[in-house]
């Protein structure tokens, strides 16, 4: 059997994009899906609307010498809200079989286009599928406090608020059954529709702390004064309907509850930011009112912190009932938003089926990932998949070549590709008119749409201002990415040159400076400490043959390293430090055997919450499967690890060579 006469999916499902690196920066988004129906109570939502919080970096990935260390370039850019793209290369769509794809993919890259070119363990390699099914793939994040993120507990923590609600000033002027009324008029459960508190001993500033008890400590509810048969009684009741209670005014939030509600969200099969756009579209609200410490990638179940102003964990609860592939709970209020870099890594399962190692083989390549740990490579997913890498893309933006950054990104590519993207590329070539090419695409807002749409409003003589229309995260993934070929390739040159030890001329870093070794020095340390810069003005290089590399091979891409400024300030490089090797920690291991290559071989939080059992296991079963745990630090890939253990190129390009092979 050939590829070309299996389903697209049948190929993507085994071929796809591999592992998500433990923090990735954001991916082209495609528009929110997983809607499983709407949310009556959710309909009225009032936008609320906050500044989303700067982001701050992982200390493992920051470096500088005598200034400050500078901020990692290769992370998601602090600022401005990314807009959602429709993917390029949505699954399935416009190609038609896996035929398409596998022509698609012959034309992508190796990870030798990328600098990926050495390993560190001795053992023989093995291979196997990865991600054939998307729980194959389970990452969990770690908080900055090192507990490892679950999903267990799904209830709204009513217990919590309601200490905070009777240790507010006020709440002693009601009775247990007020109390209990005005709860339930204010969750609309109370068929009178009012409640009617009768004031004793009356004086002017009794009622007046009865009205402001009854708005600060139930939202939504108003309260009249009234009198009857010669008593005065205070009238709690709705002002707006269930508008009231779906849209609680900002200053009716209570002074004591933290004004952030934390919450776990697990995900199946959705990006970190396809997710928010999600619960935003049902919440009613803007996305930058959600913060998180890291974005997780696509295809994987995934368990992760978000935070939100001002929604109850009621409100999110009931988001339970309405979408799939989406669980929300271990529901808490706190006084801060959450920030991008300040967990201290991911908890990793990964299943890989269809092993062709025997016991020994994998015994010791799990040995050699926990005792040596792998190269530190950035991932395939870094580079792109298309005929044109992102990190061309990113020279030329460091060239000032702008007529070569367009040309790059519209002009017709060899491989298959949506027909809609084709016409629209052979349009450019052929007219180079910009009005004409986005008339051939239907859907606007990817990559391509802006640039074209940029070059319509400003011409091509304000290419610089035309291409300021794709959003700012994703034209920084184009020189983010060209940094990142450069240290892979400098990596290798360290790694072929020295081995695995550290030595004279290397860096290492002391509190966040980096410093060049000498050779006594260099006996003190290993090469766990070692570093290498990215390019860019505010890093220093080391000092022996591999650190002039760095000059002859910016040289040689017309970049002078002593100017990493640009003109626009958004696209000069100040650099960073990365580690060169990274050891995982909580590395254990197993082989499986199984019969249904259908089921699951990994018991997901929502399982354990349903009280499923965890999965059982033939032990004659025809199939043979690894299943690994680790813990990485933040941006790091998972995929470099489990290329370590494999010893197998990770591009799609070389799964796709070797799913022909495979099935022939």
């Amino acid at each position: 059997m050939c590829v070309g006469k299996l389903g697209y999916f049948a190929v993507r499902t085994l071929l796809n994009n591999l592992c998500p690196m433990a923090d990735t920066e954001p991916m082209l988004v495609p528009a929110p899906g997983g809607e499983k129906r709407a949310c009556p109570a959710l309909e009225d939502e009032v936008a609320h609307s906050t500044k989303r919080p700067r982001v701050q970096k992982d200390e493992n990935d920051r470096g500088g010498h005598s200034h400050k260390p500078a901020q990692d370039e290769t992370e998601e850019p602090e600022g401005e809200e990314t807009e959602p793209l429709e993917e390029e290369d949505g699954e399935g769509a416009g190609l038609g079989s896996g035929e398409a794809f596998a022509e698609m993919m012959k034309h992508g890259l190796t990870e030798l286009d990328v600098g990926i070119l050495k390993f560190v363990s001795e053992h023989k390699g093995f291979s196997g599928i990865l991600k054939e099914r998307y729980s194959d793939f389970v990452v969990h994040e770690v908080n900055k406090e090192g507990k490892t993120v679950q999903l267990d507990d799904l209830s709204v923590p009513e217990e919590a608020e309601e200490a905070s609600v009777a240790e507010q000033p006020g709440s002693e002027v009601f009775t247990e059954e007020q109390k209990h009324q005005l709860e339930q008029l204010q969750l609309f459960k109370k068929k009178e529709g009012n409640v009617s508190i009768e004031m004793e001993d009356d004086t002017k500033e009794k009622r007046t702390l009865v009205h402001k008890a009854v708005k600060t400590l139930y939202p939504g509810l108003e309260t009249k004064t009234e009198e009857r048969e010669g008593k005065k009684f205070i009238v709690a009741y709705h002002a707006a309907g269930q508008k009231a209670l779906a849209a609680p005014r900002k200053h009716s939030w209570p002074k004591s509850r933290g004004a952030f509600c934390h919450f776990v969200l697990y995900k199946e099969n959705k990006d970190t930011m396809e997710a928010i756009n999600v619960l935003s579209k049902f919440l009613r609200m803007r996305p930058n009112v959600f913060s998180y410490m890291g974005t997780k990638d696509k295809r994987a179940i995934t368990v992760q912190e978000i935070a939100v102003l001002k929604v109850t964990a009621e409100r999110l609860s009931h988001l339970n009932k309405c979408l799939n592939n989406f669980k929300l709970g271990n529901f808490c209020y706190k006084k801060h938003p959450l920030k991008l870099g300040e967990l201290r890594g991911n908890n990793f399962t990964v299943v890989i089926r269809n092993i062709t190692g025997t016991d020994d083989q994998v015994q010791q390549a799990m040995t050699s990932l926990r005792e040596t740990g792998f190269i530190n490579y950035y991932g395939m997913q870094r580079f792109g998949t298309t005929a044109v890498p992102t990190h061309q893309v990113g020279k030329a933006i460091l060239q000032d070549n702008w007529n070569e950054v367009i040309d790059l990104i519209l002009k017709p590519r060899p491989g298959a590709e949506k027909g809609y993207l084709v016409k629209c590329r052979e349009e450019w070539a052929q007219s180079q008119d910009p009005e004409a090419a986005l008339k051939k695409l239907p859907v606007k807002r990817c990559v391509e749409g802006h640039l074209l749409r940029g070059l319509s409003m400003y011409g091509k003589k304000n290419i610089i201002t035309a291409f300021a229309m794709i959003p700012r995260n994703n034209r920084l993934m184009y020189i983010h990415s060209y940094q990142s070929f450069m240290w892979n390739t400098m990596v290798s040159r360290r790694i072929e040159a020295f081995g695995l030890k550290a030595v004279e001329g290397d860096l290492v870093l002391r509190g966040g400076t980096a410093f060049v070794l000498c050779a006594a020095e260099a006996e003190t340390h290993s090469i766990q400490d070692v570093v290498m810069p990215l390019p860019g003005f505010d890093v220093i290089y080391p000092t022996h043959h591999v650190g002039k590399g760095y000059r002859e091979k910016l040289s040689a891409d017309n970049l002078d390293i002593d100017n990493m400024r640009h003109r626009v300030r958004d696209y000069s490089l100040a650099g960073a430090y990365r580690r060169i090797l990274i050891k995982p920690s909580d590395v254990s291991w197993e082989v499986i055997n199984y019969d249904d290559p259908r089921i699951s071989l990994v018991h997901t939080d929502v399982e354990k919450l349903e009280d499923q059992p965890p999965p059982v296991f033939n032990k004659e079963g025809k199939y043979r499967a690894l299943r690994m745990e680790f813990s990485l630090p933040p941006s790091t890939y998972a995929t470099m690890a489990i290329r370590e253990v494999l010893k197998m190129d990770t591009s799609i390009k070389n799964q796709t060579q070797l799913n022909t092979i495979w099935l022939n």
